[in-house]
């Protein structure tokens, strides 16, 4: 199978899971500015969501333009992926209507880590597909930002009981920021 069915099929998935998170947000009760204080969290919640979803998306783009060939292990990785990135609008849903706690810091930080882990199994996935000399494992390499997004997070999941919730937010938006500067290695290849 060609990648492009499958990335037809990720793009579909996660422009749904984008209008999905975009439905928990809540009108404010009031008109004014003070009406907007409650929603605060859930707002910020969907705009952490949004900008890790679209971080996925853009990885999983230019990783796909690389490969040349799928087979059924990627496939299923691939849903293993989107079965994570889905789980974005029920921690917004959680966040919006019980707060930034400790078990809601943590378990944004488990889903967090099992998308990453599922990254890393779609990427496993596609270069056991077309071998170790491919233009994937070429790009891959070392995985050293995946592995600090992952040290990170499992941090920030101890620290939601340890110390803060809003410790581990502030982890998981540093693993973000760390993410927002562009992944060349497969840009590079192409």
């Amino acid at each position: 199978m060609k990648p492009d069915r499958l990335n037809a099929f990720t793009d579909a998935v996660v422009a749904i899971v984008i209008t999905i998170m975009v439905l928990e947000l809540r009108v404010p009760e009031g008109t004014g500015v003070e009406a907007l204080r409650p929603e605060l969290p859930l707002f910020g919640a969907y705009v952490f969501s949004f900008i890790y979803v679209g971080l996925y998306w853009n990885n999983h783009h230019h990783m796909l333009q690389s490969a040349k060939r799928v087979d059924g292990r990627v496939l299923w990785a691939n849903l293993f992926l989107l079965f994570w990135l889905s789980l974005f609008p029920f921690l917004i849903r959680w966040i919006g209507e019980r707060g930034v706690t400790s078990v809601s810091a943590a378990a944004f930080g488990v889903v967090l880590a099992m998308a990453a882990i599922a990254y890393l199994v779609l990427e496993r996935a596609l270069i056991s597909a077309e071998g170790e000399s491919s233009a994937i494992a070429k790009a891959v390499g070392a995985r050293t930002k995946e592995w600090i997004s992952l040290a990170t997070y499992a941090v920030g999941i101890a620290a939601a009981f340890v110390f803060s919730p809003l410790l581990s937010v502030a982890l998981y938006a540093g693993v973000a920021v760390m993410w927002l500067i562009p992944d060349r290695r497969f840009e590079r290849r192409a």
